[in-house]
């Protein structure tokens, strides 16, 4: 209860934060309501890597397609958020590099990272974290809202006899003392560190020794500390042929290790970014920004995610259109309880219960008119591709066993969340198929 009260504080600082920025956008600029159709309204999320750039390059029909979703004065013509499992680096840098690739104006509260969520789960913010990725961690902590902040590269500094696997790093001569640190209280895994194996030395000395790695390993250590982990991709797509390792498969490596060492299961405090609900429920609040910005009045009705994993982007965007139809049942029931009517058998909500890890926290944010739905959109210019995969036909009766989940350990195998709600070439067909579904004209 303690973690669910702390969760709704921070969407409701959230929340204030994003209307508060929305209501003084209003006073500066209303060059867009025109566009604002108050029959049809919705928002697109998209995915960058394998969207809209592979690595630096950018993909061809996305420069095209941005030049269409903005005016002659350079102002979006609908919400536009761009949700990255990427988490190595500042929103407002992400910011700066699409604007350049895209020669559109992306402004960083259009930018939603992984690890942008973090913001909410404010009982962690006082705690002293171990944060592990690359670039600027540190930075990007503090920025989150963490205050006492602890970086694998100072921990192997406190404690220079733990890293020894690389010859060279090993202490020559005479063993330096060992500095000591404050005990860590819990783990912040941003993204895929360089060094992966002093990584996976030193959270698992901190797992083993209840955040004091300076002392003898112990099972009594269990449950172990709080660990937080942002971007589950076990692959994403960057200027090479084949998709290329991502922090989901930094995480296998970690659970492998301690379950291989200790026997237990290792547990997450949260898991964040796509595909879990509290990502899209975050993007969801910063469409509602863009949609006050540009002046509409009526909540944004549907949302459209635009990606290229199958397992990230096509399965996040559904199980949150799962989510949404949920919740939309829940809210007629007890508004048909509160009128002192009967709940009708027949309307039973009949969707599969979700996990607290596909959750991540997004079960009891604050009350709010969500979409109607979420429509997923798979292209095929990055880590799905036509010619190397086909979508089943009918997941329900085809999918065995055997078949490959490249998910995250703690979600479900659930085949008919990686199907698409449509599929196209390249994102300049995604937005095409968008306004031609919603009946707005893209010129």
């Amino acid at each position: 209860m303690q973690r669910v009260r702390y969760l709704k504080s921070g969407w409701q600082l959230l929340k204030s934060s994003c209307e508060g920025a929305a209501k003084q956008a209003n006073t500066q600029s209303s060059a867009s309501r025109c566009y604002s159709h108050a029959s049809s309204s919705f928002g697109l999320l998209f995915d960058i890597d394998g969207v809209l750039v592979r690595g630096k390059t950018p993909i061809p029909a996305a420069k095209q397609c941005f030049k269409n979703l903005v005016d002659h004065s350079g102002k979006y013509k609908v919400p536009v958020v761009f949700v990255t499992n990427a988490g190595n680096c500042m929103r407002q840098t992400k910011a700066e590099h699409l604007s350049h690739l895209l020669e559109v104006e992306v402004s960083p509260d259009q930018v939603m990272l992984s690890h942008s969520p973090l913001r909410m789960f404010t009982q962690f913010h006082k705690m002293r974290v171990l944060v592990s990725g690359q670039g600027p961690v540190e930075e990007v902590a503090h920025n989150l809202g963490f205050q006492d902040v602890v970086t694998i590269d100072v921990l192997r500094e406190a404690y220079p006899v733990l890293d020894v696997v690389d010859h060279n790093r090993r202490p020559k001569d005479v063993v330096p003392p060992t500095k000591g640190l404050r005990p860590i209280d819990a783990v912040v895994l941003f993204g895929e560190p360089i060094r992966w194996e002093t990584n996976l030395q030193l959270i698992v000395d901190v797992l083993l020794t209840g955040g004091n790695p300076g002392s003898t390993w112990s099972s009594a250590h269990y449950p172990h500390i709080p660990v937080l982990a942002c971007n589950m991709d076990l692959l994403w797509m960057a200027e090479a042929w084949n998709p290329r390792f991502g922090h989901g498969m930094f995480l296998v490596c970690l659970e492998s290790l301690y379950k291989k060492v200790t026997g237990y299961k290792l547990k997450y405090e949260a898991l964040i970014g796509k595909p879990s609900v509290v990502t899209y429920n975050y993007a969801e609040l910063l469409i509602r920004q863009q949609a006050e910005r540009l002046g509409w009045n009526t909540p944004v009705k549907r949302v459209y995610a635009i990606g290229d994993n199958p397992m990230a982007d096509i399965y996040g965007a559904n199980l949150y259109n799962r989510y949404l139809q949920s919740s939309r049942h829940t809210k007629a029931q007890m508004q048909a309880q509160s009128a002192g009517g009967s709940i009708d058998p027949s309307a039973v909500d009949d969707t599969p219960k979700m996990t607290s890890a596909e959750l991540g926290g997004a079960s009891r944010v604050v009350e709010r008119d969500l979409p109607e739905g979420c429509s997923s959109i798979l292209v095929c210019t990055g880590v799905y591709s036509k010619d190397q995969q086909e979508l089943l036909s009918d997941p329900t009766k085809t999918v065995t066993e055997q078949r490959i989940f490249h998910g995250h350990r703690d979600f479900r195998f659930d085949p008919s969340l990686t199907q698409p709600s449509f599929v196209v070439h390249d994102v300049k067909e995604a937005v095409e198929l968008v306004f031609k579904q919603e009946g707005w004209p893209l010129q």
